[in-house]
């Protein structure tokens, strides 16, 4: 993350998140609230004159006040209403708490254990960020702060739905994305379970897609990925992966589950859901051959 000072007189500072060598996302900021160097990464949030805080590890943007609505509505909602019960779900990551929010405003689950390995981002993110971190004040949240690769080896408990909330495969996050984590994966989840992780950009990283869905091929039999948009992200338009035992996110979604849950969404819905599905013909022509055919 660069703050550039292009009008030193009247403080006209702007933070920007690079993309490769090549681009770059600009934000006015209006104050600088907190810098840190933490035991993993580099953090900071800052208030914007036109998103509102927002969240930088390591100098990408994580989450916005403005749209974080929209990447915790389809992490969560979308593998939340394809399982048929979801009470037991994980959540690796998801340091600002936004994933865990969603979660839990589902009254069927019972309990929501979220691995975070950095602390200071829960601690930094419950002090300045309450829009997301509200959800670490609900009894059935219980937060771990560890690593989530480890905690995935040596648990012996069972989850339903688990939530892969990691930044991109670089640092503390890339083992996150690897064969070993989802066999692991696999192992924890119930026989009817599901899970769904942050699928980077059909623009910028395509052959990072390709790559994740080859390593989960390995320890899933059924692959899908679904898209979203969204204002912070480099190139507005993202990906996540969903890999199951045996549901179909199509075949195994009901839409009238969604009305009669009475939960008010700010983008999901049964349309959004079934239409994140449909990908654009350049994003098949990548990975198509390593996803699974809707079942009807």
């Amino acid at each position: 993350m660069d703050v550039n000072t292009s009008s030193p007189s009247d403080l006209d500072l702007w933070v920007e998140e690079l993309i490769g060598d090549f681009a770059g996302q600009r934000y006015r900021v209006l104050e600088t609230i907190h810098v840190s160097e933490t035991k993993f990464q580099k953090l900071s949030l800052v208030e914007t004159a036109g998103h509102g805080k927002v969240l930088f590890l390591d100098g990408l943007v994580m989450c916005s006040e403005r749209d974080e609505f929209v990447y915790h509505d389809m992490i969560a909602h979308v593998p939340m209403f394809v399982h048929p019960n979801p009470k037991n779900v994980l959540v690796i990551g998801g340091g600002d708490g936004g994933t865990a929010r969603e979660v839990l405003r589902h009254k069927g689950v019972e309990r929501v254990v979220m691995v975070e390995i950095d602390g200071e981002v829960v601690e930094v993110c419950r002090e300045h960020f309450k829009q997301t971190s509200c959800s670490f004040d609900d009894p059935r949240l219980e937060l771990r702060i560890e690593d989530g690769v480890k905690y995935m080896a040596e648990t012996q408990e069972r989850f339903d739905v688990i939530l892969v909330d990691s930044t991109d495969p670089i640092g503390p996050a890339t083992p996150l994305f690897g064969e070993a984590f989802y066999n692991n994966v696999n192992r924890v989840l119930n026989d009817d379970g599901l899970v769904v992780a942050q699928g980077e950009t059909p623009f910028y990283e395509a052959d990072a897609q390709r790559l994740i869905l080859q390593n989960l091929s390995k320890s899933f039999g059924q692959l899908y990925m679904y898209n979203y948009a969204n204002l912070c992200y480099p190139g507005g338009f993202w990906s996540f992966v969903m890999a199951t035992k045996g549901l179909c996110p199509m075949g195994d979604f009901d839409p009238a589950r969604v009305e009669a849950s009475g939960l008010a969404f700010t983008y999901y819905n049964a349309d959004t859901h079934r239409a994140a599905f449909a990908l654009p013909q350049f994003q098949k022509n990548k990975i198509g051959d390593l996803l699974t055919p809707f079942k009807k």
